[in-house]
């Protein structure tokens, strides 16, 4: 079977800005099933900006359980991250971390890493940060 993967948030943005929705469901060409963070989730739902998002989000969801495809960070992401993120803030410092705030991408990528799934992106920037305190297999796309 093709290995699993997951889109980012910046990947869903920009289906969703697009009307593609739908292409986020699907599997690869190779047969690897999309699975969809809570994380990402999470993070699609605080930004939508109107009842339309709101409603194409929650149909996102719907689809995604329908198939038992929601990838949801464990205790061990949460408390990983934490650790990532703490050497981070002693390597840029602290400040510079938060104000990237990189908890949620950590947490994305500890996750991802933990069930050997792949993780697509368009944020190159913040991923390499974590992936040098945490391998994980990730690709930006354009």
């Amino acid at each position: 079977m093709a290995k699993p993967f997951v889109f980012d948030t910046s990947v869903y943005i920009r289906a969703l800005r697009l009307g593609e929705e739908d292409l986020l469901t699907q599997m690869r060409s190779d047969g690897s099933p999309i699975y969809l963070s809570s994380v990402v989730l999470e993070e699609l739902f605080v930004g939508a900006s109107d009842r339309k998002a709101l409603n194409a989000l929650i149909k996102l969801e719907n689809q995604f359980q329908k198939v038992g495809r929601i990838l949801t960070p464990s205790q061990s992401d949460w408390s990983a991250t934490g650790r990532i993120l703490n050497r981070a803030g002693v390597k840029y410092g602290f400040e510079k971390v938060g104000k990237l705030r990189l908890t949620n991408d950590t947490l994305l990528a500890t996750s991802v890493a933990r069930v050997g799934f792949k993780l697509f992106t368009i944020n190159a920037k913040d991923f390499a940060m974590v992936s040098d305190f945490r391998k994980f297999d990730w690709e930006v796309i354009a």
